[in-house]
């Protein structure tokens, strides 16, 4: 298959690829191509459950050069964010192909310098610059307890959430200590009869969340990344927060957290102690892991599981691969939330400009 040549990729069309995408285009970098493997805009905004509003989602981060303006808080935030990003991109011309789903990343030629292979679903690309940013809602975490499959009731990750018509009425078990269960336990609560498990001792806090503290969160995060540690998201530094429309919720103990069953059973769980829930649902808030398997040819992993990161310039944005520099993430580790990725977008671009500067003043060297 013939390979179309471009400067650099941009693996991802959600808030940190299209962020990406606005600085490597306002930097003068091109051709490039941003490969999205959803068939319209919108990132994994589009797959988020009914229910969730803008008054939920706390806010969208802005865009680069283009405002989200005043939106409606009632309005559905699967329907307003794809509609931002579309415009977005119809804004600003970004090169976007879609649906291409990414299924791997090869060096040509087995050396760290040359020319990276992007295999796609809608053909192939050569590049010596990827910017990954394909986030995490494609690769939701399931743990494995004894007995899971011996449910009789249903099982949903957050990914698979639709809002709580769905549930109204059944008992339902929702596993997690993050701020997608909080979410969840806001909404079923007042129709459901709920449980909610975590696995440790959730961290409240009743204030608003500072910017120094958010630095120091952040800081947490990027200490992991820069030791190839894996990831955690900044919103498990932050602490969790009740929000006005989860009082009810709080009022019916729904937040009144048990620590973890031993094992599920076919008619709900059991804890160490032999007390037993019945549950017509299990609800699994277990987070994400980073969507990376495109990358494993390149062997980035450390050996503490991560991937080890390395901020350019003299900035605390960690974006740029230690194994192989010409991988740059958004949307990864500290910059894993809405102002993150687009801090992360602009560093990542000006790092991609910086390799490619290089790269032809050594060839100039070497002519």
């Amino acid at each position: 298959m013939r390979a179309e040549v471009v400067d650099a990729v941009v693996i991802g069309a959600g808030q940190a690829g299209l962020s990406a995408a606005h600085h490597l285009q306002r930097l003068g970098v091109g051709p490039f191509v941003v490969l999205d493997a959803n068939r319209a805009p919108g990132g994994a905004w589009q797959h988020r459950w009914d229910s969730l509003t803008m008054h939920d989602v706390h806010g969208v981060a802005d865009l680069p050069g283009m405002p989200l303006g005043d939106v409606d808080q009632r309005a559905r935030a699967n329907v307003v964010v794809p509609a931002y990003f579309e415009a977005y991109e119809r804004r600003f011309g970004l090169p976007v192909v879609r649906p291409a789903r990414v299924r791997g990343v090869v060096p040509v030629d087995g050396s760290a310098e040359g020319l990276l292979r992007v295999e796609t679903t809608a053909g192939a690309w050569l590049t010596r610059a990827v910017v990954n940013a394909t986030g995490t809602w494609e690769t939701p975490f399931r743990p494995y307890y004894p007995g899971i499959e011996t449910f009789r009731g249903r099982q949903l990750h957050t990914a698979d959430y639709a809002g709580p018509d769905d549930l109204a009425g059944p008992r339902v078990v929702v596993v997690g200590g993050g701020a997608s269960a909080v979410q969840i336990l806001g909404e079923l609560a007042p129709v459901a009869r709920t449980t909610w498990v975590t696995r440790r001792q959730p961290v409240w806090r009743s204030g608003p969340f500072t910017e120094d503290a958010g630095r120091r969160a952040v800081a947490l995060v990027e200490e992991r990344v820069a030791r190839g540690l894996a990831p955690q998201s900044v919103v498990s530094v932050t602490g969790l927060l009740l929000r006005p429309q989860e009082a009810r919720a709080a009022e019916l103990g729904a937040y009144d957290r048990r620590p973890m069953f031993e094992r599920i059973e076919p008619d709900g769980v059991r804890w160490a102690d032999g007390s037993f829930e019945p549950a017509d649902a299990i609800i699994w808030a277990t987070g994400f892991r980073p969507t990376v398997g495109h990358l494993a040819p390149l062997r980035l992993r450390s050996e503490h599981g991560g991937i080890r990161l390395r901020a350019p310039y003299d900035t605390h944005t960690f974006t740029t691969s230690t194994a192989d520099p010409r991988i740059h993430f958004v949307g990864y580790g500290p910059s894993a939330s809405t102002i993150g990725a687009n801090r992360a977008g602009r560093a990542a671009a000006r790092a991609v400009v910086d390799q490619l500067a290089a790269h032809r003043r050594e060839e100039v060297r070497t002519a």
